[in-house]
């Protein structure tokens, strides 16, 4: 029998799934990598070499596009992905994809980038190795 008094202050503390600490993680790392993309839009010259067709040193085309598309989807369904996997298949996928996200965030920051675009790359790649962390240390049985 538990004689351990509670004090009427103390809050709860709830013990939150490794899963959905991954899908939140992807969701955070998903609100920063869209916001970067949508600020530069304010960053002079920016809406004129794309209306010109470029970014960065890439022509926009539609082989462009897919591939930008396909970028931004990953992370969005490791969201879901996170929560609905089984296990082993969610740790090793969580680990392989954070990875993979590391040095392409990092390359965001080639060419003109401005303050906000570094704290948002460090602030997104902590979020990418909090996820590889996680999974990697996922609870076993």
């Amino acid at each position: 029998m538990n004689t351990q008094k509670i004090s009427p202050n103390a809050l709860e503390e709830i013990q939150v799934n490794v899963k959905l600490k991954l899908a939140t993680l992807w969701a955070g790392f998903m609100f920063l990598y869209i916001y970067v993309d949508y600020f530069h839009l304010y960053m002079p010259g920016s809406i004129k070499e794309i209306l010109a067709g470029k970014v960065f040193v890439f022509h926009i085309s539609y082989v462009f596009l897919l591939i930008a598309m396909i970028f931004v989807a990953i992370p969005t369904l490791m969201i879901f992905l996170s929560v609905v996997l089984p296990a082993s298949i969610n740790r090793w996928t969580n680990i392989i994809v954070a990875a993979v996200f590391i040095p392409y965030m990092l390359f965001n920051l080639v060419g003109d980038a401005w303050v906000h675009m570094y704290f948002a790359a460090a602030l997104e790649v902590f979020l990418l190795f909090l996820i590889i962390c996680y999974a990697w240390k996922w609870p076993r049985i």
